[in-house]
């Protein structure tokens, strides 16, 4: 029985008693009739008052348990004698308790022994939990702490001592914030889609390795980049590429021993960082195999896919054993793999900091020169062969550094596409190409290169729009020159790109014609209106090489077929211009007529009023 109701009962008990003792007393005092119905109805309206609080009373008890067994937690009060006072449903329910356990008066050591003969507490026994609950509560603050149950649920217990020496505590399930909190540090030291430790996770086992390794222990990073990965992404689309990484990096682990690491730290790069075997024997071993494995076919998707891999390899020593300084120098080595044609590794020398410093100035030095006014354009002449003239300019670009004089463009274009600059140069380089063209002989056109960042820009069309329109330059006057690395990428787009600027009424030409992979489709995409014959085969004409007449041969006679014009590129002798014009090229150029000179000297020497011979003969 509960106390509310032991409390009612009375209360009913004494209401009757009572009424007893009024009507006796009134008996036998033999009082009047209206004086004894007078104190009839003040005892009525006593009886009423008692029952309308019985209501109350009976409300907010309802209300109470209504209370209690809807709280989210679990909730118990245990009085000075750790007898249960009061327990909800949801206390029963998280530890399994029957009701005969968890009647009011029931012992706190009964309830723990239950839950230990159910296997949810295993650590102590009854006596042990009791003496350790009432040891933390030393006065009437809360008291929080986390315990595990045998079944792996996690339960936090809030306590708070009541005046009396009992206790009432909460008990709240956080099994699944737990679950939640430890996926959240999970992801934030792997890699969602490997689920690969990330770049913050091999740091830090990095920094831990390095600073426990014992003198004469040295360890190795390697950095890993995929060739030509994004192919991948472009011709099978992005489902495959991120399918190939999470296989590349099952292959990965399965090369590495007990105590190494592998993590993934960008698209489709990676690092090992290498604890087992000596160095840089290990590391070398395990490049080799690294680039074994990953040239073995993969399967995507259930398709057939190849890949190949460049390493980058540092190996600490005594002396030095930054992490930071490890992780940076895999990457320059890295960098000087793929450089020299990947699918291989390169171990870190010293060099390569002094070049990667040299080559962050000159990135630091291109963004200024712009804007200071550093470039100039000279120009190469083109010469008809039919009938030795002049008929074009090639404008190429020259940098005039304040402090290295002239820098070589084989050294800051490549600098100028990785960073982007090449977007902002290219378009002055158009500009003022177009600017000088409008005050040549009407029948010299001016060649501009377009490099394959420039067709990535959707505004690629009407910055040549642009620059014809300021200059006044006719546009059958200017002729554009691409190499086949910009139909490599996104084809159509870049064929739709082409077909704009012919509507434009410009030239195009491609450059460097056979060193790509597949010029002949090329040609039959869009009809060029020049093919550039690559200095490679002009230069061996020389030794009377028969594969090289042939393939000028075969090249003038197919660009004769297709209406195009053939220019054979790094003409230096006589000898080399005779046999160009034997094999059937329609223009020359290079150094034998004259090599790229300012724009001064070539209007002085070529663009003189009634000169057009260029005694080439």
């Amino acid at each position: 029985m509960s106390t509310r109701q032991v409390f009612i009962g009375t209360l009913h008990v004494a209401l009757a008693f009572l009424l007893l003792g009024v009507a006796a007393y009134y008996c036998f005092q033999r009082l009047p009739l209206a004086a004894l119905d007078r104190a009839l109805q003040r005892l009525e309206g006593k009886r009423r008052e008692l029952l309308e609080q019985k209501d109350r009373l009976v409300m907010q008890n309802l209300r109470f348990d209504a209370a209690l067994n809807n709280m989210s937690p679990a909730l118990c009060m245990f009085d000075g004698n750790h007898e249960l006072v009061v327990c909800n449903a949801n206390y029963a329910k998280m530890y399994g308790l029957d009701e005969d356990v968890i009647k009011p008066g029931t012992h706190f050591l009964r309830i723990m022994q239950r839950r230990i003969a159910s296997g949810l507490e295993t650590e102590r026994t009854a006596d042990e939990y009791l003496h350790d609950l009432l040891e933390s509560m030393v006065d009437d603050r809360p008291v929080t702490k986390v315990s595990e149950l045998g079944d792996g649920r996690v339960i936090a217990i809030k306590q708070r001592r009541l005046p009396d020496g009992g206790w009432v505590s909460t008990h709240e399930d956080i099994t699944q914030y737990r679950r939640i909190e430890a996926q959240v540090v999970h992801l934030a030291r792997h890699d969602a889609l490997t689920d690969l430790p990330n770049r913050l996770h091999l740091r830090e086992r990095l920094e831990e390795a390095t600073a426990n390794a014992r003198k004469g222990e040295n360890l190795a990073v390697l950095c890993l980049d995929l060739d030509r990965f994004k192919e991948i992404n472009d011709t099978l689309g992005h489902a495959s590429g991120d399918a190939m990484l999470k296989a590349v990096g099952d292959r990965l682990r399965g090369c590495l021993g007990p105590r190494d690491l592998v993590a993934r730290l960008s698209a489709d790069e990676f690092a090992i960082m290498q604890l087992s075997g000596e160095q840089p024997f290990a590391a070398t071993s395990l490049a080799g195999e690294l680039i074994v494995a990953l040239n073995q076919p993969f399967d995507v998707l259930g398709q057939p896919v190849m890949v190949a891999a460049s390493i980058g390899i540092a190996v600490s020593s005594d002396d030095d054993k930054n992490a930071d300084k490890l992780l940076k120098s895999a990457d320059l080595a890295l960098h000087r793999a793929k450089a020299e044609g990947g699918s291989t590794y390169r171990f870190f020398e010293a060099a390569m900091d002094a070049d990667m410093q040299e080559r962050c100035k000159l990135q630091f030095d291109l963004r200024k020169a712009l804007a200071n006014g550093e470039f100039e354009l000279h120009y190469q002449p083109v010469v008809n062969l039919a009938r030795n003239e002049i008929c074009g300019l090639e404008a190429l670009l020259r940098w005039h550094h304040p402090e290295r004089n002239k820098v070589s463009p084989g050294t800051f274009i490549p600098v100028a596409e990785e960073t982007g600059l090449i977007l902002p140069i290219g378009e002055w380089a158009l500009r003022q190409a177009c600017a000088d063209a409008v005050k040549w002989p009407e029948h010299i056109k001016v060649a501009v290169n377009l490099s394959p960042a420039q067709f990535k820009s959707p505004n690629l069309v009407q910055m040549v729009f642009a620059a014809l329109a300021a200059s006044g330059l006719p546009a059958h006057r200017l002729e554009l020159e691409i190499t086949e690395s910009v139909l490599l990428h996104d084809n159509d787009a870049t064929i739709a790109t082409l077909h704009q600027l012919r509507s434009l009424g410009v030239r195009i030409a491609m450059d460097d014609f056979g060193t790509g992979y597949s010029s002949l489709g090329y040609l039959r995409s869009f009809p060029f209106d020049k093919i550039k014959i690559d200095r490679c085969f002009v230069s061996d004409l020389s030794n009377d090489n028969t594969g090289s007449h042939a393939i000028l041969r075969a090249v003038a006679h197919l660009g004769s077929s297709l209406g195009m014009a053939t220019t054979a590129e790094g003409v230096e002798t006589q000898e080399q211009v005779d046999k160009v014009r034997a094999e059937g090229c329609t223009e020359m150029q290079g150094y034998f007529f004259s090599p790229p000179r300012p724009i001064h000297e070539i209007e002085r020497l070529f663009l003189q009023p009634g000169e057009r011979t260029a005694n080439a003969a």
